[in-house]
């Protein structure tokens, strides 16, 4: 399969340390991938590459086939979805919910003075439908619990089309009937097959979701692992991630993990 997001012998260095450390990965169109990690491993540094946030200071990085240094990220921007925390937090807490998903076809963050189609508000509603938010269309954003303000990024970040998608810790923060409902999305999400190539940070093995393929894991921004989920994620491989021994188990496509 075509490759979505290829890194060869990438480092990232700031202030005299490789936060990301001769790092060599691909994806390919049908994967996706959970980037997995202690604090400080270069998870989201990762994905600031992929966004074509962030430059590389050695190595080359070819997202959607265009080599980062010789071409203009803002043709490829617009191909990619992206949702963060920190995205979040720059949605005027004033925009609707309807809003805050229709912008992104014009890769804006507030309605302003902006001529939508008929086509894209009908979009915008289908998406919000597929996440579960139809009933708050209208909602400020900024009266949302952290749980649908995560859906609504998400939503978003799929409202164009992308051709690959990626989340930056999306069940951060939430309680687990938020976290297991979006688990649940994002799990039937992954499943089709019409779903781009995705990539998702997390800190915790029971955040991923089912119908994730593959897994990198970092420690120090250097590879431990890197491969389908079923051969990557080991105890081994946890405990050499997260520099102590660590017990894995699994139940029904799902993960857990605690100190050995």
């Amino acid at each position: 399969m075509p490759s979505a997001l290829e890194l060869t012998d990438v480092v990232v260095r700031r202030e005299g340390r490789n936060i990301v450390d001769h790092v060599t990965w691909a994806v390919s169109d049908d994967q996706r991938w959970v980037i997995l990690g202690p604090n400080g491993a270069g998870k989201t540094t990762l994905l600031q590459l992929a966004d074509t946030l962030l430059h590389p200071t050695s190595g080359t990085v070819t997202v959607l086939g265009e080599t980062l240094g010789r071409t203009d990220v803002f043709e490829i921007r617009p191909r990619i979805g992206f949702a963060s925390s920190a995205m979040a937090r720059r949605v005027p807490r004033d925009e609707t919910v309807l809003n805050a998903v229709l912008t992104a076809a014009y890769s804006v963050l507030g309605r302003w003075n902006e001529a939508y189609e008929g086509i894209d508000e009908r979009r915008a509603q289908r998406v919000l439908a597929e996440w579960k938010l139809e009933h708050l269309s209208e909602r400020l954003f900024g009266t949302l619990s952290d749980g649908e303000q995560k859906r609504v990024q998400i939503a978003r970040a799929v409202m164009t089309d992308p051709e690959l998608l990626l989340l930056d810790e999306p069940t951060a923060s939430l309680d687990l009937g938020s976290r297991e409902e979006l688990l649940s999305l994002l799990g039937g999400y992954a499943g089709s097959p019409t779903t781009p190539a995705m990539v998702m940070v997390t800190h915790h093995v029971e955040e991923i979701p089912i119908g994730f393929t593959h897994m990198l894991l970092l420690r120090e921004g250097r590879v431990v692992a890197s491969g389908p989920i079923e051969e990557t994620l080991t105890s081994d491989s946890l405990s050499e991630a997260f520099g102590m021994p660590i017990a894995l188990s699994a139940e029904g496509g799902r993960f857990a993990a605690r100190a050995a």
